[in-house]
C-alpha cells in the first residue's frame, strides 16, 4: 500500500484496514439503531410529520420526506392535487372541488401595452403558424415593399436586389403554387364572409391536394372552390353553388366534378345540409327580426319531426320557412325578394309554402295574417 491509501479505501486493495474513527462511527451508529428498534419493535418507521402554517380552511404540512418538500393537503378529502385559476384568483382541490384559497395575487407577466413599443418588448414569440400562409408565416422576404430598399445605399441596394432575385429563383413550385392559390382563397372567404375556421381549413386541405398531386391538370380555383363548399358545410355555415360560382368566376358544373374528385380522393364524408343553417344568413340579407328567424326554426322544426323535408332542396326549404315566419310576426316580404335573396326561382319557393302550410296547419293564420 502505499502512504495515502488509509485516506481514500479502494476496492482492490484487499488488505485494506478500516481505520480507528470510521470503526467508532460505525460502533455509535449500530448503537443508536439497536436503541430505537428497541423502544419501537412492533412499528415500521413512519415519516414525521411537522405543522408549519396554517390558513383559511386548510394546513401546510411538511413530511419530513426523501426531498423535504411543503405540501399543501386539502381538508376535505386529503388531496394534494391542486388547480389554480388565476382570472378568479381562486387555488381549488382536483378531486373534491372545494375552494382551498381566494383572493390570491396573480403573479404572472403583465400583458397590458399602450403603444407599439411595449407590445413588442413584452412579446414572447412570434406570430403563430397559419396555414393561410404558404410558408405558415414564418419565411423571409427580402426588400418587401416598394420603398424599403431605398432606405440603403446604393451598393447595398444592388446587392440586395440580387439577393432577392436569387431568393424568387430558389423558390419552389409548390410554394409558388400555394401562394397564387391561397391569396385567391383569401379574396374569396372575404366575399363569401366566412369565418376564419373555414379559411384556415380550406388552406390545409388544399395544401394537402397539392402534396397528393389533386391539381396537376386541373384549376386551382376550381379545387379551392369545391374546398370552400365542402367545408363550409362541414362548419354549419353553407353557401349555395350559385354564390361560390360568383365569388370564384368558376360554373358550377366545373365546381360540381372537383368537388366530386376531391371528396372521394381525400375521403371526406359530407352530409346534406340542414335548412336551418341558412336561415340566419337569408334573415339578415331580408333585414328580418330575431323573432322571424326563431319562427322559422320552429317551422322547420315541426316540418323535419314529420319527416316533411326528405328529397327537397335545403334553400328552398329556408325560403319557405321564412316567408311563412315573416308573415306570421307581421314583416312580410314578397316571393320575389326572398326568391332573389335566396337564389331559388319563385315557383319553388310557392310549392314549398303551399307544402309546409298545408302539412302544418297554418293555412287559416296565414290567410288571416294576409288580409
Amino acid at each position: 500500500m502505499t502512504e495515502h491509501s488509509h485516506n481514500v479505501p479502494r476496492r482492490q486493495f484487499d488488505d485494506y484496514q478500516i481505520p480507528e474513527e470510521w470503526e467508532e462511527d460505525e460502533d455509535g451508529k449500530a448503537e443508536e439503531a439497536e436503541q430505537e428498534e428497541a423502544e419501537t419493535p412492533d412499528q415500521e418507521p413512519e415519516q414525521e410529520e411537522e405543522k408549519v402554517g396554517q390558513g383559511e380552511g386548510y394546513e401546510i404540512k411538511r413530511e419530513e420526506a426523501e426531498e423535504g418538500d411543503t405540501v399543501l393537503t386539502c381538508p376535505e378529502c386529503g388531496s394534494q392535487r391542486f388547480k389554480e385559476d388565476s382570472a378568479q384568483g381562486e387555488l381549488a382541490c382536483v378531486d373534491c372541488g372545494l375552494i382551498i384559497d381566494e383572493d390570491r395575487i396573480d403573479e404572472s407577466a403583465e400583458w397590458r401595452a399602450f403603444n407599439e413599443q411595449e407590445r413588442e418588448k413584452k412579446a414572447r414569440a412570434g406570430q403563430p403558424l397559419t396555414y393561410t400562409k404558404h410558408d405558415m408565416g414564418v419565411s423571409t422576404e427580402i426588400g418587401k415593399g416598394s420603398g424599403e430598399l431605398y432606405k440603403v445605399s446604393g451598393n447595398k441596394r444592388a446587392q440586395y436586389y440580387r439577393l432577392r432575385k436569387w431568393h424568387k429563383r430558389l423558390t419552389k413550385s409548390k410554394d409558388r403554387n400555394l401562394g397564387f392559390a391561397l391569396s385567391e382563397l383569401n379574396s374569396m372567404v372575404s366575399n363569401l364572409n366566412l369565418p376564419e375556421s373555414v379559411h384556415e381549413e380550406v388552406a390545409r386541405l388544399y395544401e394537402k391536394a397539392v402534396d397528393q398531386g389533386l391539381v396537376r391538370g386541373r384549376s386551382m380555383e376550381s379545387i379551392i372552390s369545391a374546398l370552400l363548399y365542402i367545408v363550409a358545410r362541414k362548419q354549419g355555415t353553407p353557401r349555395t353553388l350559385d354564390e361560390i360560382s360568383e365569388a370564384s368566376g368558376i360554373e358550377k358544373r366545373e365546381i360540381g366534378r372537383a368537388y366530386r374528385y376531391v371528396a372521394r380522393e381525400l375521403g371526406l364524408r359530407i352530409l346534406p345540409a340542414k335548412p336551418q343553417d341558412y336561415v340566419p344568413r337569408f334573415a339578415g340579407k331580408l333585414q328580418l327580426s330575431g323573432e322571424v328567424q326563431a319562427r322559422a326554426r320552429n317551422i322547420l322544426k315541426e316540418a323535419r319531426e314529420r319527416d316533411l323535408l326528405s328529397g327537397k332542396g335545403p334553400t328552398g326549404l329556408a325560403a319557405a320557412s321564412l316567408y311563412i315566419a315573416a308573415v306570421l310576426e307581421g314583416e312580410k316580404r314578397t316571393q320575389r325578394e326572398v326568391a332573389d335573396v335566396v337564389g331559388v326561382t319563385e315557383v319553388t319557393i310557392r310549392n314549398r309554402y303551399k307544402e309546409l302550410a298545408e302539412k302544418l296547419g297554418l293555412e287559416e293564420e296565414l290567410e288571416e295574417k294576409s288580409n
